[in-house]
């Protein structure tokens, strides 16, 4: 599951399928480690069995406003990287979660950066102007010193 957001599975709540139609949520129910989630609009099992494997989206007026000092991936996903020196690092293409931290992945495939979400490496973050200002570190967002 790709949410934190607690009641985004309740029952009355809507979701879209990536080619627009919108799902009502009936009910839900654990099973091992997943969810199931039974949809109004969906009559039968074989109906819910193509939608296996599908993304659900919600509506960005639907999605509550992070943390202080928190981002949303999808709100991090295309800001320039740049450093406290002024080199871009390329823009973030991924946010990859992790357990201590979030690594923002930067650059292109050929010359990725992978950027901690540190306090001690992030110095701003501008969602509104796409900006990322981080330390420059060596080895990490600045090249080895001699």
């Amino acid at each position: 599951m790709l949410s934190e957001v607690e009641d985004r599975f309740a029952p009355g709540a809507t979701l879209q399928l990536e080619d627009g139609r919108t799902l009502t949520v009936q009910g839900r129910r654990g099973h091992a480690s997943r969810m199931i989630l039974k949809f109004e609009e969906i009559p039968d099992r074989t109906a819910a069995e193509r939608l296996h494997s599908r993304y659900l989206f919600v509506s960005e007026s639907a999605i509550p406003d992070a943390p202080e000092g928190a981002w949303w991936p999808h709100q991090l996903v295309g800001c320039e990287v740049l450093t406290e020196s002024g080199r871009s690092l390329g823009t973030i293409r991924e946010v990859v979660g992790g357990v201590a931290n979030d690594l923002w992945v930067a650059g292109t495939p050929e010359e990725e950066v992978l950027v901690p979400a540190l306090k001690d490496v992030v110095i701003e973050v501008d969602i509104d102007a796409r900006r990322v200002l981080v330390r420059d570190v060596p080895g990490l967002t600045a090249p080895e010193m001699a």
